[in-house]
């Protein structure tokens, strides 16, 4: 074994989107050595070996199996992950760390906010931490590990964090996927998903996002946050109920019950909410209404700055000003396969000549590839 100093990191779940965004991380970020395995990989390594060779072993499996593929690779090891480090990845964080403790490795549960990003670290997302049983010689390599994911970390234990994503996850996805099941049976009358953004609001395009974000990812996990966190259930009969007392203020329509709407659920909600959270929060969904925004604008140039050094973005804002071309707004984005694009929108309508010429001198300058105007 190499140790808590560089140490050979096993996945199990190599094959996975989640497995494969960790081998590279592990290999380009930290330099480690990274060997997995997956059924539907049959160059993976075996079972055996990971648990010959691992210092770390990593579980980033299907929810529902991760608890049973636990306790295999424990009865597999038969002691000797003794001194070893076992982590895990998944959405729900009791059942599976109570069979990672079952064995006699240290034992910490890692749960990422996000779906494996496009960019090489977490950065700007937040993963949550659950450290369980980790010897002293284990902890300044997490700490790097940690550092390394550029995520900000929040601890918890597993009891907290599954009724904390009862919550921010069961409750959000189920909340989404009723909407869309209701756009679904309107579809006929009013037009599908599509048809109705021309009417847009903020509120209904950051929910039509959610919801297409969504149906655009593995259904597995969906299911699994919901049918496997054991409190989704109490907090689902929570929110219906809530939508039930709506319903029933509504039918009934009297001034009485406006008032006590107005109660409940502006008044009271605002009251629980505090001042700081609602000045937080509503600041938070105007940038977003901008960000949209301008996103939507046809007023704008993408490109793409293929060297990653300082620099580059100073000598494109250059090429904009010789033009003559002045800018309202600059946006990055990642494409799938990890490229930063910018999106540069303009305070006004330029004549296409003036853009042609800016977008010839980027091209032919090198500073960057013109992706669309």
């Amino acid at each position: 074994m190499s140790g808590a100093q560089a140490p050979v990191v096993g996945i199990v779940g190599s094959g996975g989107a989640y497995g494969r965004w960790l081998r590279g991380f592990f290999q380009s970020r930290m330099g480690l050595e990274v060997i997995g395995h997956d059924p539907v990989d049959a160059a993976s390594q075996t079972p055996e070996q990971l648990l010959e060779r691992a210092d770390v072993l990593l579980f980033s499996a299907p929810i529902r199996h991760t608890p049973a593929l636990i306790d295999e690779y424990a009865r597999r090891s038969d002691g000797r992950e003794r001194g070893r480090l076992w982590l895990d990845v998944t959405s729900i964080k009791s059942a599976p760390m109570a069979a990672m403790l079952r064995s006699q490795a240290s034992v910490a549960g890692l749960h990422p906010m996000t779906a494996p990003p496009k960019a090489p670290t977490l950065k700007g997302r937040v993963m949550v931490v659950c450290e369980a049983r980790v010897q002293p010689h284990w902890q300044p390599w997490l700490q790097r590990l940690y550092a390394a994911l550029e995520a900000e970390c929040v601890p918890a234990t597993p009891e907290h964090h599954d009724r904390v994503m009862a919550l921010v996850q069961a409750m959000v996805h189920a909340s989404h996927l009723a909407q869309a099941g209701v756009l679904r049976g309107y579809a006929p009358l009013l037009g599908e998903l599509q048809a109705l953004m021309p009417y847009r609001s903020t509120a209904f395009e950051l929910d039509a996002a959610v919801i297409s974000r969504i149906l655009s990812l593995n259904p597995a996990i969906y299911e699994d946050i919901q049918f496997g966190n054991p409190h989704a259930g109490e907090v689902l009969d929570r929110l219906l109920e809530q939508l039930q007392q709506l319903r029933a203020q509504l039918a009934d329509g009297s001034d009485a019950a406006r008032a006590a709407f107005r109660r409940q659920f502006l008044d009271d909600n605002r009251q629980a909410v505090g001042e700081q959270a609602l000045r937080d929060g509503n600041y938070s969904f105007e940038r977003l209404g901008y960000l949209l925004a301008d996103l939507t604008d046809t007023r704008a140039m993408s490109v793409h700055l293929p060297e990653d050094r300082a620099g580059s973005l100073r000598e494109l804002l250059h090429v904009f000003e010789r033009h003559g071309i002045s800018l309202s707004s600059i946006h990055s984005s990642r494409t799938p396969g990890g490229e930063v694009h910018f999106r540069m929108g303009f305070a006004q309508r330029y004549a296409p000549e003036v853009l042609d010429a800016a977008a010839r001198e980027i091209d032919h300058s090198g500073i960057g590839r013109v992706l669309d105007r």
